[in-house]
């Protein structure tokens, strides 16, 4: 029987000008992964983007873009899942860390894989950015 309780998020995948991707580290945590968080009750997953990436990094959204549901072991709790709800981002104004945000870092794709990620970033989100930036590249 599986034991593990799920967590349900809304996670935005930034990416500027350059492909570089934003990610952030929370507090006592040493895993990398995509600003966002919990979904509070009677909240829509848009909604606890918009509010997080205000609450966590000091931006607004500028426009986001559905991409889906997804599921990977969480990084910082035992025996747990997240379900996270992904959105592609961009942000207006400049990332300010705030909250629980220890650190922030917009990286490569290979930067990326230097980092310890959290699973969902690691076998969800690089994949989903290296589709993005090849299907971007053709003419």
């Amino acid at each position: 029987m599986d034991t593990k309780r799920v967590i349900v998020i809304s996670a935005a995948i930034v990416l500027d000008d350059q492909h570089r991707l934003l990610l952030v580290r929370k507090q006592d945590s040493d895993y990398f992964m995509q600003p966002g968080g919990k979904i509070d009750a009677g909240e829509t997953p848009e909604r606890a983007l918009h509010r997080e990436l205000r609450e966590e990094l000091s931006v607004t959204l500028r426009s986001v873009q559905y991409i889906g549901t997804y599921r990977a072991p969480a990084a910082n709790e035992a025996d747990h899942v997240v379900c996270a709800e992904l959105f592609w981002a961009m942000l207006e104004g400049n990332v300010r860390i705030a909250a629980e945000i220890e650190e922030s870092r917009w990286v490569s794709r290979e930067d990326a894989g230097r980092l310890r990620l959290a699973p969902l970033t690691r076998d969800v989100v690089l994949p989903l950015v290296g589709q993005r930036i090849a299907s971007s590249s053709c003419t």
